[in-house]
């Protein structure tokens, strides 16, 4: 005779509890892209005993260094009481944008440059934060305002991630990135004034669309300068606008916007933080949904 052994009550009322807990846990995992970048608590990330003392605009930063800020390679410490609040308008989220994030308040936008992967893990498009730079190093990569630490004795590059952890602090919860509209782009504007800033290229083409080239082939086929693609737009010379696309961008397989069944390109706004290298916008696609087709 074969003998089975009978639970107990109380261990199956024990079983089905932990069974309904767990299946709870799960669903409560279930979460959107948006709340899986959103942080999960202010204490887990960066320093709270950062006080509001000392803020000044970003446009103010510039201003106080114009020198740093205006140069090819150079840095600086900052060794006052000065700190900047600002959203966040791009991340690392689709791989575009690598170890950075860009902050950007009412007068102006900056380059925060760390050390560190995931950061769309804590810092979503629209964050609001508080950055101590008291410590920090600032200066300027081709004229790009930027905030990080040394790199080659004169330039300007990452923080080590520990050191931006001590140097920033949440101000608000994420609001709805759609909130932060990006100013309309002229390839003429002003470029002290605004580069780094989220902006909309409204209307254009692509210049080497063609239903076959992508943004960012890693074959061999197109010029890679610093692991990255640079594409025309139709009616600006490359050396004044390009698209700028790492090959290791998630979308950087995905074609050009094509008409295929015209045989054209297709006419998109294209969304995306205009950056400059020396006297050339570099516009920085975040993710695919930045460009839109129009036509």
């Amino acid at each position: 005779m074969r003998h089975y052994n009978r639970q107990r009550p109380q261990a199956i009322c024990l079983i089905l509890f932990t069974l309904l807990f767990s299946a709870a846990l799960l669903t409560s995992c279930q979460k959107t892209e948006w709340d899986v970048i959103t942080p999960v608590g202010a204490d887990l990330y960066g320093n709270n005993s950062i006080t509001d003392d000392g803020i000044i605009t970003i446009a103010e930063l510039k201003q106080k260094y114009p020198n740093v800020f205006a140069s090819n390679d150079e840095n600086k410490l900052v060794e006052e009481n000065v700190k900047i609040r600002g959203r966040v308008t791009a991340n690392d989220i689709r791989g575009n944008i690598y170890k950075q994030f860009m902050l950007q308040d009412e007068t102006g936008a900056i380059i925060v440059a760390v050390n560190e992967s995931g950061l769309s893990g804590y810092l979503a498009e629209g964050q609001e934060i508080i950055v101590d730079l008291k410590g920090l190093y600032i200066g300027g990569y081709r004229q790009q305002p930027e905030i990080g630490a040394p790199y080659n004795v004169t330039s300007i590059g990452r923080m080590q991630k520990d050191v931006f952890q001590k140097h920033f602090k949440f101000t608000a919860a994420p609001v709805d990135p759609n909130v932060i509209q990006p100013i309309d782009f002229d390839v003429d504007m002003d470029m002290n004034t605004h580069c780094g800033k989220l902006v909309t290229l409204r209307n254009v083409t692509f210049s080497e669309a063609d239903g076959v080239s992508t943004f960012a082939p890693g074959d061999g086929s197109v010029t890679i300068v610093g692991g990255c693609v640079n594409r025309g737009i139709a009616g600006y010379p490359t050396s004044k606008l390009v698209i700028r696309t790492s090959t290791y961008a998630k979308f950087a397989a995905n074609l050009l916007p094509y008409d295929q069944m015209n045989k054209r390109p297709r006419k998109v706004n294209i969304t995306g933080i205009a950056t400059r290298y020396a006297g050339t916008w570099q516009i920085l696609i975040r993710k695919e949904s930045d460009v839109e087709i129009v036509q």
